[in-house]
This record gives structure tokens, sequence and C-alpha cells, in this order.
């Protein structure tokens, strides 16, 4: 819970001016790095194309009951999320078809969920389970 009070968004809205650009939505794995060199000129460049990244994708697989496996992959999205924060991003969706253990899943999700909120970003999931039990 945090101590401090939320932002005057309305005030802040009134103030803004359209800007022309063109949001988009990156794929992880279309990323070559999450080093912040290669973000910081990845940046850089959509910038000059007109381009805002406002979400970044991240493709996951939880097909193998393998706490190994789980946490290496929850790593590589925690990654991302740091990735997609660096690049101004304002949403990682995680997209996921199949969940071999449930309970070992959810709670590398909703940890990953919540180091996006930290980072603020929205943490989206498509995947057949959902982070509240």
């Amino acid at each position: 819970m945090s101590t401090t009070s939320p932002p005057d968004v309305g005030r802040t809205i009134e103030r803004c001016r359209p800007a022309d650009v063109t949001p988009v939505q990156l794929e992880a794995d279309a990323l070559e790095s999450t080093a912040p060199e290669y973000l910081r000129d990845l940046r850089r460049e959509l910038y000059h194309e007109g381009l805002f990244p406002a979400r970044v994708i991240v493709s996951a697989r939880f097909d193998e009951d393998c706490s190994l496996r789980t946490q290496e992959e929850v790593d590589r999205i925690r990654g991302y999320v740091h990735a997609a924060s660096f690049l101004g991003a304002g949403a990682v969706t995680v997209e996921c078809d199949t969940v071999c253990d449930v309970e070992k899943v959810r709670p590398a999700l909703a940890a990953c969920a919540e180091r996006a909120e930290r980072e603020g970003l929205t943490f989206d999931l498509d995947a057949p389970i959902t982070l509240e039990h």
C-alpha cells in the first residue's frame, strides 16, 4: 500500500497537447536485447520514426512441470518488464496458451505483475489462468 497520494491525472491531462506519434506494440521476441544500450538506441530510433512503444507483448511458455523452467521463464518476463519501463511503454502483456502447473505459475506471474506495478506499468495476462485465486 502506497503512503503517497495519487497524482491529479485530470489536471495533467487538461494541459496535454497532441503529439504526432503512432503508438506501437513491440513483440518481445523482436527485441535484439534487453541491455540498456540497445534499448536506449531503440527508443531514440522509434522517436525519430514517429513511433511510441505503448506496449510490449511477451509470448511465454509454461508447458513443463519444472520449477527451474518456470523460474527461467519468469526471469525472462521480468527482463521484458524492465525493458518496457526503460522504453517508456505503459503496459506489458504476457501471452501464454498452456499452463502445466497453475499453482507454480500463478505466484511467479503475480510477482511479475507486482514488479510491473512498481515500474509504473499495467500488466495484462492473456492465459488460461488468472492471477487471483
